[in-house]
């Protein structure tokens, strides 16, 4: 087993669903053999982006809400490197949304874990793009007006490879989303719940343990699209596990230049822009 962490001890508060997709992170590291230069990880801004310190690994701290876009140009220079993001519910489904539905659509092969808390946390608990309507936060005194976003169903709209949702307070569950979705030649998100016991008290531990439901044990099929998207709006439960699993071509294997070997293997030499610069003359 190679090194998965660094020697700096996580900041994160006390209790934060945070050291546990640190865990599944690196158990699911192991469990797929995967070396340390074998991996990359793209930061966005947030608690979880302060990872970036803990995982011995490459890494690529990232604008807010730009998480995904290094990562899918990551993914088309080595193709052979396995690519996380670790990005919250506010980068990725607020600032960021755009591109987590453009990298559904085109299939890009990176692994998203979005911590999902339902609050901008980082920056005392505003609501996020997730929290659920009429909750009270410093920038919703009176209680949030919007409904909240629906991630799941929305990866699914667009055409997402894999869709999975998982729980911070269960690590071995989420470990085995997390091997499973990087096994997945494709674009996959695992919405992660993530308690924030510092400024959402009202979703400790036990209220998310008294909500979930494990997919696998209600037999839902993870190839029929219709029971996922119905799985996915569901609110007197929150299911977690694999939503939705189908094969897709990877966006890099689409071209012929990519299918032999990386980009980063490319010997730039042979290749002729005579013709190419000829045009701007």
């Amino acid at each position: 087993m190679s090194q998965r962490v660094t020697n700096i001890s996580p900041t994160w508060c006390p209790g934060c669903g945070n050291f546990a997709i640190l865990g599944a992170i690196k158990a699911a590291l192991d469990q797929l053999q995967i070396k340390t230069h074998q991996a990359v990880f793209v930061y966005d801004v947030g608690c979880s982006g302060n990872m970036a310190d803990f995982v011995f690994a490459y890494g690529f701290h990232a604008l807010h809400g730009r998480g995904l876009p290094p990562a899918a140009g990551i993914k088309l220079a080595n193709h052979n490197l396995k690519v996380f993001v670790i990005i919250g519910d506010g980068g990725c489904y607020g600032e960021g949304v755009g591109h987590l539905l453009s990298l559904a659509r085109g299939n890009h092969d990176v692994t998203v874990l979005t911590h999902d808390n339902f609050l901008y946390s980082l920056t005392t608990g505003q609501k996020s793009p997730t929290t659920p309507k009429g909750q009270v936060t410093p920038s919703t005194p009176l209680g949030t007006t919007d409904e909240p976003f629906n991630p799941l169903a929305t990866a699914l709209t667009n055409s997402a490879s894999f869709v999975a949702r998982g729980f911070a307070g269960d690590i071995p569950h989420l470990t085995k989303l997390l091997v499973e979705a990087t096994k997945h030649q494709g674009f996959s998100l695992i919405d992660v719940l993530q308690p924030c016991p510092t400024y959402n008290k009202s979703r400790p531990y036990s209220w998310y343990r008294e909500h979930v439901e494990y997919l696998d044990k209600l037999g839902h099929d993870p190839a029929n699209l219709e029971a996922a998207w119905k799985a996915s709006y569901k609110t007197d439960k929150l299911p977690i596990g694999v939503f939705y699993q189908v094969p897709r071509t990877p966006w890099h294997e689409n071209f012929a230049l990519l299918k032999d070997k990386p980009l980063v293997e490319a010997d730039i030499r042979q290749i002729d822009l005579t013709q190419v610069l000829d045009e701007f003359k």
